[in-house]
């Protein structure tokens, strides 16, 4: 009798171990991460290095909220780093007619490649993996062709944002914290948030609902497209360059890996934003980690994927239950 009790026990347990993992195994890795570097790593704690940190986060975070309505929405956007890569094009030939010009010049651009990849799924019905993957080689190729090097960017506004604080706090840190508050109250409190999770959920029963599954899909990768055009424009007024060569390379993994080490299922249909804030901050503070730690970049993109991988792995054990 102890025997069959404690062979029902132990699913359970296990079952409750996967949701717990899913749910806040993010934050346990935050946590472990900032503890290892306090114990083991040098001049971790102070104030520099956490402005450091929380500046390097930011571009990871704003990229990974578009990811996270992409993935909400049963896809995904590969594009994000070619975005990135254009928003610095884009930036450094429009810089001279002032910044206020060049932000918008920016977020036009972001929007056209994700209105191209929303029109490509939502009309051809291309999956999305493929059509992004097209404007990941398109829109990097398009910025190499507006800018074929790297160029400095000298502007005191640029520099001031890039840099700048108040009350202490980078203010790139301030328009990050912006937008995913608002992404998440429109995932939470909108219509169009709860379209986007029905659709994310059942495309087909969507369709059957009566939901406009077209225009929502288009709007979910234009807002990915737009937020990062935003996160190249960041990333190049901390750097005070513009570079499409480097710009963005690898965003994508660092993106997906954040939301879905956040809690958000790549089968869709669910949305954490707290999830994908603690994700970002998991990325950062681990790529920090092996850097500090004399450890070469190719490291951090294989912690990465194994981290995906665990991550992917308890979500769908959890599914199974």
């Amino acid at each position: 009798m102890a025997d069959v009790a404690l062979r029902k026990a132990m699913p359970a347990d296990r079952s409750e171990l996967l949701r717990w993992l899913r749910d806040y195994g993010v934050y346990g890795g935050v946590v472990a991460l900032l503890l290892f570097n306090i114990a083991f790593t040098e001049h971790f704690v102070s104030s520099e290095n956490f402005r450091t940190q929380a500046i390097q986060v930011a571009p990871i975070l704003i990229v990974a909220l578009g990811m996270a309505l992409a993935i909400g929405s049963e896809g995904v956007d590969l594009s994000v780093g070619s975005v990135m890569a254009l928003s610095t094009s884009l930036l450094s030939l429009y810089m001279g007619y002032g910044i206020w010009v060049a932000l918008f010049v920016v977020i036009i651009g972001g929007a056209a490649v994700g209105l191209v990849n929303g029109s490509l799924i939502a009309f051809i019905g291309v999956q999305p993996i493929v059509a992004t993957l097209a404007l990941m080689v398109g829109a990097r190729g398009l910025a190499l062709v507006l800018l074929p090097q790297l160029k400095d960017v000298h502007d005191p506004a640029m520099a001031s944002l890039g840099s700048g604080d108040f009350a202490g706090i980078p203010y790139v840190v301030y328009i990050a914290a912006g937008l995913a508050v608002a992404v998440g109250f429109t995932v939470r409190r909108t219509t169009f948030g709860r379209q986007l999770l029905a659709i994310g959920d059942s495309r087909p029963a969507a369709k059957l609902a009566g939901l406009p599954v077209r225009r929502v899909l288009i709007t979910v990768y234009v807002l990915s497209g737009i937020l990062a055009a935003i996160a190249g424009f960041l990333a190049t007024a901390r750097l005070s360059a513009s570079d499409p060569t480097a710009l963005g390379d690898l965003m994508e993994l660092s993106a997906i890996t954040a939301v879905v080490v956040g809690g958000t299922p790549l089968s869709g249909g669910r949305v954490r934003i707290g999830g994908t804030v603690a994700g970002a901050v998991l990325i950062q503070l681990l790529t920090a980690t092996l850097i500090k730690h004399d450890l070469p970049p190719s490291w951090t993109q294989i912690a990465q994927a194994v981290v995906i991988v665990l991550a992917v792995y308890v979500a769908r054990e959890r599914g199974k239950r």
